[in-house]
């Protein structure tokens, strides 16, 4: 009897081992069943591109550059000091402020000496039309000279000639709202927008000249 119940519990094992195997198999051909084994393939869960919403761009004004709701404080606009001038402006800090302060000063002292409420850059954008050069003030990209003198033909001749000679040496990165469909002659935006390596390579050059002074009145091209 009793090696009759020994090989009864040995058929029972094998029996139950192969019927488990055969679970096992039919439950990986199921679709939908989960592997307990993790994978590192799979995106998290808190991943931008798990949820399918686009990310939030920031608001930028007309040439592209993001705008700021506040100058001095969290910000990318800064007032700056005009070398020589005594004026100040709340303009976008680094390659922009490079460029602009350069033909500011360069108008004070070769078009017309600006008092100082003649000059002025940032504004909020709540003030401005957003869809017009004129929204590059919002960014920190632009500067009112003479904001009352927007009107064509504020500049006798001779000022707009050497006028030209400094939107000529700042080869295209800035323009003057002189030249737009809708006239402003007082407005002076960046052209171009933040990624343009024309941008920075200005302001190098600027930056040079201003490390060996004098050199900016040879008014070297800039290289393309």
């Amino acid at each position: 009897m009793e090696d009759v119940q020994i090989g009864i519990t040995r058929r029972t094992a094998v029996k139950g081992a192969a019927a488990i195997g055969t679970a096992a198999a039919t439950a990986a051909l199921l679709p939908g069943a989960a592997s307990a084994t993790p994978t590192t393939s799979a995106a998290p869960a808190t991943s931008p591109n798990a949820t399918g919403i686009p990310e939030r761009k920031l608001p930028t004004s007309a040439n592209g550059w993001t705008i700021e709701k506040e100058a001095n404080h969290v910000s990318t606009v800064w007032t700056r000091q005009v070398a020589g001038t005594g004026l100040s402006v709340d303009i976008r800090i680094g390659d922009v402020e490079e460029v602009l302060v350069h033909l500011i000063r360069r108008f004070h002292y070769e078009v017309e000496e600006l008092p100082s409420g003649d000059l002025l850059g940032w504004q909020e954008i709540g003030s401005l039309r957003g869809a017009l050069p004129e929204s590059n003030l919002a960014s920190g990209t632009a500067v009112r000279i003479r904001p009352g003198a927007s009107a064509k033909g504020g500049l006798f001749a001779y000022q707009e000639v050497v006028l030209r000679d400094i939107l000529a040496e700042c080869q295209g990165v800035v323009r003057w709202g002189g030249d737009d469909d809708e006239v402003d002659e007082s407005l002076f935006y960046v052209a171009l927008g933040p990624e343009d390596r024309r941008v920075n390579r200005l302001a190098n050059r600027l930056r040079s000249w201003g490390a060996r002074p004098g050199e900016w009145l040879v008014r070297i091209p800039v290289s393309e």
